[in-house]
């Protein structure tokens, strides 16, 4: 799951892009871009590109039973199809935005989303689980290819306007964040053509190809931005071995009983990240191209968001995906039974969205901390549902999952302005391209973690009681995490940059 809203850069620097491209030191200010005359076209095409990401980083996760039943495949099967995506796209994002800079936004963008279709495709036509799960890797990893420019070209195509576009793509990328297994479910359910789960992948063509040749037509083509720069692959090749390391052992290692090599791997993954951490410094000193600029570091505010990051968005998506596998494993569900169960955390999420955009400029950081005191509030509800002698019924859910959706909702909007208030109008970019990798490390993380404490609570095949002892657990750490993270949201700047 992913749910990142950027936020414009301010007026006083208009030549800084806000995209959530990784780009070197900022070039000097410029006037912002004029408005584009079919710029609302052009955001159509840059929203649905963002819509196809967001949705196959949780369509998966009300599908993953129907996949497993007709592929096959083991319980660290399921959190692959969820933690492969977001592992790619994360390790992608890197580099990602620098192809960007490198060759023209528009002509990254297009080949990201070709590529994407060609790995949806994959995906639908994949007729074993290993196949299904190689080809969600490549979809991630043109995802990271395809995401990071529609930022940038937003600002080319809206100039001193961008507001007027944010307003539209916040709400809208609020709800699609969480309706991902909501489309799974009815899309399972049709059963179009015979398809089943497949078409969770196919639906993925038409939108795509619509897409395509609408920003082939209307975006702006754009001169690269930093011609000869070199990418640092050894560097990002370093950072994937790295979160691989991490991750491998966590998914697989419970299932297989924590054997001596998965213990070896997540003790090895230390110094592989100290490594690769230390090359970025290495370079950055000697005035090569790093991958992050680490600048952002020396700013207390910006390393609390960091670790705002990876709490709140790796307990979010692995307790997404243990909702899903609860009410299909544990209580029997359809795919649209479980989608329409989960449809209010969806409408809360949207409603979150709409209410932050108001709320934001007025309480500044503290949206986060009204935003996450509702969803505490929630999940002690579950919390005391799935602790009940009977197993809950869809509709007893909704409640809570409507105000932890709109407590979520909340948070996604103002986020990313807030964590950058304090940095340097040239820093921006880059400590939004690296938050944005974060995010998407934290989400694999949190599947691969929460994911590993429903499994072994819940054994595929066992009884209700088992699956909401299960629920219960994961619901009771994913309190403490948003406890944690309403903590840490104390060393984030007050205000969003651009409030300043």
């Amino acid at each position: 799951m992913t749910f990142t809203v950027d936020t414009p850069p301010t007026e006083t620097a208009p030549a800084r892009d806000s995209s959530p491209a990784i780009t070197e030191t900022a070039p000097a200010a410029t006037e912002a871009p004029a408005t584009h005359p079919r710029r609302w076209l052009g955001l159509i095409a840059i929203l649905a590109t963002t819509l196809l990401n967001l949705l196959d980083a949780s369509i998966v996760n009300v599908a993953a039973p129907a996949i497993r039943t007709e592929l096959g495949g083991t319980a660290s099967h399921i959190q692959w199809l969820a933690a492969g995506y977001t592992l790619a796209l994360a390790i992608g994002l890197l580099t990602g935005g620098r192809l960007g800079d490198m060759f023209g936004r528009k002509k990254v963008l297009m080949i990201g989303l070709v590529g994407f279709l060609v790995a949806s495709l994959a995906c639908g036509a994949a007729g074993s689980i290993e196949l299904l799960l190689a080809a969600r890797l490549v979809q991630g990893a043109f995802a990271a290819v395809m995401v990071p420019q529609g930022f940038g070209l937003i600002r080319d195509l809206f100039g001193r306007d961008m507001g007027k576009a944010y307003a539209v793509f916040g709400p809208l990328i609020g709800l699609a964040s969480i309706a991902g297994p909501i489309v799974a479910g009815l899309l399972v359910d049709a059963d179009l053509f015979g398809s089943g789960w497949r078409s969770i992948f196919l639906i993925n063509l038409p939108l795509g190809i619509a897409a395509l040749i609408l920003g082939t037509k209307v975006l702006p083509a754009g001169a690269p931005q930093q011609r000869g720069l070199k990418l640092d692959l050894g560097g990002a090749l370093i950072a994937a071995a790295g979160m691989s390391l991490l991750l491998v052992p966590l998914v697989e290692g419970r299932e297989l009983g924590w054997p001596a090599w998965s213990i070896a791997m997540l003790i090895a993954s230390v110094p592989v990240l100290a490594y690769f951490v230390r090359g970025q410094i290495k370079r950055a000193r000697s005035g090569k191209t790093a991958l992050i600029e680490l600048s952002v570091f020396a700013k207390r505010s910006y390393t609390s968001g960091i670790a705002f990051v990876v709490v709140f968005f790796g307990s979010v998506t692995g307790f997404s995906l243990a909702v899903g596998l609860f009410l299909q494993l544990g209580l029997g569900f359809g795919p649209l039974k479980a989608s329409l169960a989960m449809a209010a955390w969806a409408v809360g999420a949207f409603i979150g969205s709409g209410a932050s955009a108001g709320l934001a400029p007025k309480l500044g950081r503290g949206v986060l901390h009204l935003g996450l005191a509702m969803m505490t509030a929630s999940l002690v509800v579950l919390w005391l549902q799935f602790g009940a002698d009977s197993a809950p019924g869809a509709w007893s859910l909704s409640p809570a999952f409507l105000f932890y959706g709109i407590g979520m909702g909340m948070i996604f909007v103002p986020l990313f302005g807030i964590i950058t208030g304090e940095l340097e109008d040239h820093e921006v970019g880059s400590a939004s391209g690296l938050l944005e990798s974060f995010q998407q490390g934290a989400a694999a993380l949190g599947v691969a973690v929460l994911g590993t404490v429903f499994f072994s609570q819940f054994a595929i095949g066992g009884g209700v009681a088992e699956a909401m002892g299960a629920a219960r657990w994961v619901t009771g750490l994913t309190v403490g995490l948003t406890v944690v993270a309403f903590l840490v949201a104390f060393g984030l700047p007050k205000q969003a940059k651009a409030e300043h």
